[in-house]
């Protein structure tokens, strides 16, 4: 019998820390070259700049080794270790892996957003380090260690869907009429991965493996199917891009670059069927260890980047003072309207919400007046260096629906800026107060932050990321989501864009 081959417990952690810390600012290039590919042929004014936005945010992470996102993610961990492999540690795998995590969140150069949470159920307490992380571990034959990382950021993985159809009903049916219910919080254009058969778990599982494979749509649609399950990936493709939701779902013709379905052997009576969409970050990479010491991963070809220079000026945009917004101002904002804020703005999002909204039912004044003010639903990476603010690109502003009336009726406040769609009580709320719902672009966090000229923390500083920050903006670009009136670009958009789709050529 040949021995074991031995992984020390330092190339473990070292080579997940450097992966860790590799995803969080290098797309994995066949994504950029799928994404590059639907920018070119985007109709959608307002939809290729948010594409433009992405593409050009990522080449700047790249460069700078900055968060493509401030959501640097939930750590997943996919562990397949050779059963020829022996581990020289005292520590368990979960424990190499959770250190790694540690390293990677807390580097100097790089310090990555911690959001995880202990104690889900109560106190909800941040550990400060992203750890723990969630891992899954299966036994193979061979020597090597080969273990995947993926970071999951809260937008997409909120938008997880299960469902246990009957053994005839429609995958295809399901996937259609579940989509447009994840609204646009989880930042296409993406992926949408279908995990089919099993169990419950097992669907689950095989929903967000189904992620981590290559996209290679283009390539599909170029050779043709070979089997009924690409059959079916390239009608999903079709059919979902149909919809018309659009990047960041403003209306358009690409929401997803890739459709990817893996499957397991189910129940007679059962057809589990998971969907798990993955967001404009897209974060992974692959390593396997040999015994030979840690791995680290060689940068990927930025030639593959497109070097887009952003539209600033045009027809559809204005600049806007934030020092000097009036109600009457913001009254004649229109959706899909992109906008160049200059000036001070604020920060809040769901624990400073909670408290304000604590505070005023007690009868207390806030800390911070909201009155003729915006505030950006925002949780920054640290800054580093030169930096005002690390990556700060904007939160799912659906999280924040149930304060809208609560703040909007006894502050004063204005504008909201956040990522995504508002509900329909939201967007009451806005119409009758007469405020207004924007969004930044998901996906785009390192460009944001070089909008952003100084950072200063006015309330809840305990909160970390999430206390009330004052930002001074220049040119900070976001688009119009709910006017005044309560019009949605969210509705508006995909049903121009669905109509386009359904007209005869």
């Amino acid at each position: 019998m040949r021995p074991a081959v031995v992984i020390a417990e330092e190339d473990v952690i070292a080579s997940v820390a450097d992966a860790l810390q590799y995803i969080s600012y290098f797309h994995p290039a066949d994504y950029i070259v799928h994404l590059t590919r639907a920018y070119e042929r985007e109709a959608s004014p307002a939809a290729k700049d948010a594409i433009g936005q992405i593409l050009v945010n990522s080449r700047m992470a790249a460069l700078g080794h900055r968060p493509i996102c401030q959501d640097t993610g939930l750590v997943v961990a996919f562990v397949k270790v050779g059963m020829e492999v022996r581990f020289d540690t005292e520590r368990s795998l979960n424990a190499l892996i959770n250190e790694g995590v540690r390293r990677a969140y807390l580097h100097a150069d790089n310090p990555l957003r911690a959001s995880m949470v202990e104690d889900p159920l109560f106190s909800r307490r941040n550990t400060r380090d992203n750890a723990p992380a969630v891992v899954h571990v299966e036994l193979v034959p061979g020597r090597t260690v080969e273990i995947t990382v993926a970071a999951k950021g809260g937008g997409s993985e909120n938008k997880a869907r299960f469902a246990t159809l009957n053994p005839s009903a429609s995958v295809v049916d399901w996937v259609l009429k579940t989509v447009p219910e994840l609204g646009a919080g989880w930042c296409p254009p993406g992926m949408i991965g279908l995990g089919i058969g099993g169990s419950a778990e097992k669907a689950m599982l095989l929903a967000k493996e189904s992620l981590l494979a290559p996209i290679d749509m283009s390539d599909l649609q170029a050779r043709g199917p070979a089997s009924q399950e690409e059959e079916m990936r390239l009608e999903l493709y079709d059919k979902i891009n149909a919809l018309g939701i659009g990047a960041q779902g403003l209306g358009g013709l690409t929401t997803v670059v890739d459709v990817k379905i893996a499957t397991f052997p189910s129940h007679a009576a059962s057809k589990p069927v998971a969907l798990i969409p993955q967001c404009a970050a897209n974060r992974h990479a692959h390593v396997v260890l040999d015994g030979s010491g840690p791995v680290r991963l060689d940068p990927p070809d930025l030639s593959l980047w497109p070097q887009i220079v952003l539209e600033q000026t045009g027809a559809n945009t204005r600049r806007v003072n934030l020092d000097t917004l009036t109600r009457a101002e913001v009254a004649t904002w229109q959706p899909g309207e992109k906008l160049l804020l200059t000036g001070r703005m604020l920060t809040g999002r769901d624990a400073a919400h909670q408290r304000m909204a604590e505070l005023l039912r007690a009868g207390q004044p806030l800390p911070v007046s909201l009155k003729d003010r915006v505030i950006y639903y925002v949780g920054p990476v640290q800054a580093v260096r030169e930096e005002a603010v690390g990556p700060a690109g904007p939160t799912t502003a659906t999280r924040m629906d149930g304060y809208v009336e609560e703040i909007l009726a006894a502050t004063g406040l204005l504008a909201m800026i956040g990522k995504g769609e508002r509900g329909p009580e939201a967007v009451a709320a806005i119409a009758r107060h007469q405020a207004a719902s924007l969004i930044a672009v998901g996906g785009a966090a390192y460009l944001v932050s070089k909008a952003i000229k100084s950072a200063t923390v006015l309330a809840f500083a305990d909160l970390g990321m999430e206390a009330i920050h004052e930002f001074v903006v220049e040119d900070m670009p976001v688009t119009v989501a709910v006017d005044a009136t309560g019009r949605s670009v969210h509705l508006t958009g995909p049903a121009l864009w669905r109509r386009a789709a359904a007209a005869p050529a």
